[in-house]
């Protein structure tokens, strides 16, 4: 029995309902995982930071000399199709119902060789799900987390569908019973498996910085403009596994964590005394800040 939805997908220039669509056996997304993704949350209606998540795809192919099939316009016509059909298909209007638009690209097809094919099509599928926001006990509580070493390959500013390693690093968290594995190379802080994490110390909001051994996600810029507008100071630095663990807050961005407060690291709780062990006064403004920031978001 086919248990995938009959809601309608994108897949190579057609929408199609997801139980239907087909790919080749020999696509080298499925043979290798090489290929490039993006995910677009979309609030009332409008692709959030739209612009950034196709410049960082723009990136992420340019990184896997995969020539780019479709112009921002274009993708921006896909992903408001998807977001139409996914709102029909919740009985609702776009506009009342929040998503995430995911986009992949691979490579093409063509038989199995380790050399990268100059001549073949890329595979284009995007797809429309609806949000899960955190809920409101996680923003209340904040969430628990666990360390563990960063054994994925170097390369992790690319977007890529070769996952295995984030599958691994959140199956370690998961079977911890936590939301999220913070992840260390060489003692060093780089991010979570499917986070960036922050460190916020005397009033200091600091992430780690922009280079291959993490994935620059969107939220690194609209932290900084967030910091900007109220006045908090901001830089990206080397943090060591002390400097996380003595941090006063520690939070979590992504696209479907928006700004979350990790308050239980490897078991201990996390932040100064007056807020030990729950969100702490900049995780709050912050998250308040990403909430307006969500209503005016391409106006």
């Amino acid at each position: 029995m086919n248990s995938l939805p009959s809601t309608p997908c994108y897949l190579n220039g057609a929408f199609t309902p997801l139980c239907d669509a087909k790919i080749s056996v020999m696509d080298r997304g499925f043979i290798f995982g090489d290929g490039i993704y993006e995910v677009v949350p979309v609030y009332h209606g409008r692709p959030f930071r739209f612009a950034q998540h196709m410049a960082r795809l723009e990136r992420s192919m340019v990184e896997m000399r995969m020539t780019n099939p479709h112009t921002r316009e274009q993708w921006l016509g896909i992903a408001m199709g998807l977001i139409g059909h996914g709102a029909r298909a919740e009985g609702v209007a776009p506009d009342a119902l929040n998503q995430l638009v995911y986009i992949q690209v691979t490579r093409g097809v063509a038989m199995r060789d380790h050399v990268m094919p100059t001549d073949i099509v890329p595979t284009v599928f995007a797809m429309a799900n609806v949000m899960r926001p955190p809920t409101p006990e996680q923003l209340e509580k904040g969430v628990a987390c666990v360390t563990a070493d960063d054994f994925r390959w170097e390369k992790a500013h690319i977007k890529s569908t070769s996952l295995l390693g984030s599958v691994f690093s959140r199956q370690i968290s998961y079977d911890a019973g936590a939301l999220e594995t913070v992840m260390f190379r060489r003692g060093f802080l780089s991010e979570a498996a499917a986070s960036n994490v922050w460190a916020v110390k005397d009033g200091v909001v600091i992430g780690t910085p922009k280079d291959n051994l993490v994935l620059e996600g969107i939220r690194y810029g609209l932290i900084e403009e967030l910091c900007k507008s109220l006045g908090r100071p901001y830089r990206l630095q080397r943090l060591s596994r002390e400097e996380v663990l003595d941090a006063d807050e520690l939070l979590l961005t992504s696209a479907t964590k928006e700004v979350l407060a990790i308050t239980l690291l490897d078991g201990e709780p996390v932040g100064k005394a007056a807020h030990r062990g729950h969100p702490g006064p900049v995780c709050q403004e912050l998250y308040a800040a990403y909430q307006a920031a969500k209503l005016t978001d391409g106006e």
